[in-house]
């Protein structure tokens, strides 16, 4: 598990935000336990939203150097996919 996560869970789905230089191997093993989506940051400052299928991780990427923006598009993405 990913220590010091913080979460803007002020809309449905709650998501994690991931510590800065947390890689995609660290974020698939904790979303394989917390099972809550995840928000995380590139080295090139692109967020990466990532989630737990119950059986794979899925990255939905492409999300802006924004975060209140990449959160956003996340949530609405993960509606889209009754994944919410």
């Amino acid at each position: 598990m990913l220590d010091d996560v913080s979460y803007d869970d002020g809309e449905s789905p709650a998501i994690g935000i991931a510590p800065p230089g947390t890689t995609r191997q660290q974020a698939a093993d904790h979303i394989k336990i917390a099972h809550s989506p995840l928000l995380i940051a590139g080295p090139d400052g692109e967020y990466t939203g990532v989630y737990w299928t119950g059986t794979r991780m899925v990255l939905i990427e492409g999300l802006g150097s924004d975060q209140d923006e990449a959160l956003a598009d996340f949530r609405a993405s993960l509606r889209e996919l009754g994944e919410a």
